[in-house]
C-alpha cells in the first residue's frame, strides 16, 4: 500500500521556523521526484518546492525562495523534508507531500500521482 504521511505542522508566530516531514512507503520512492504543495481553503493548490529523485536538483516557488529548503533522505526508506524559516501569516495553509510520475521535480500538480493527507501550518502575526 502506497502511503505518504506528513507531520510537523502546527501553530507558530511570524518569523518562526518549522520542519515538515513526509514518510513515504509502499513503492521505491527513491526513484521518483518529490514535492511539497500547499492549499488554502477556497483557493487552488500551489507548488511550493520540489526535488529530483537523486536530490541533486531542486525547484522553488518564488514566494519561498531563500526561506524554505527541501531535502530528502533515501537511506532506508524515503523521507522528504521541508525546512521553513521566517514563516509569515501568508504561509498559513495545508501542506501536502507528493510523489511525481517520474524523476524530475515538476512544478505542476498534474505530474504527481501520490499525495499525502496534508499537515496544517498556521502562522500568526
Amino acid at each position: 500500500q502506497v502511503q505518504l504521511i506528513e507531520s510537523g505542522g502546527g501553530l507558530v508566530q511570524a518569523g518562526d521556523s518549522l520542519r515538515l516531514s513526509c514518510a513515504a512507503s509502499g513503492r521505491p520512492f527513491s526513484h521518483y521526484g518529490m514535492a511539497w504543495f500547499r492549499q488554502v481553503a477556497g483557493k487552488a493548490r500551489e507548488f511550493v518546492a520540489g526535488i529530483t529523485w537523486n536530490g541533486e536538483s531542486t525547484e522553488y516557488a518564488d514566494f519561498v525562495k531563500g526561506r524554505f529548503t527541501i531535502s530528502r533522505d533515501d537511506t532506508q526508506s524515503t523521507t522528504v523534508y521541508l525546512q521553513m524559516n521566517n514563516l509569515q501569516p501568508e504561509d498559513t495553509a495545508v501542506y501536502y507531500c507528493a510523489s511525481a510520475i517520474g524523476t524530475y521535480a515538476f512544478t505542476t500538480d498534474g505530474m504527481y500521482e501520490y499525495w499525502g493527507q496534508g499537515t496544517q501550518v498556521n502562522v500568526s502575526s
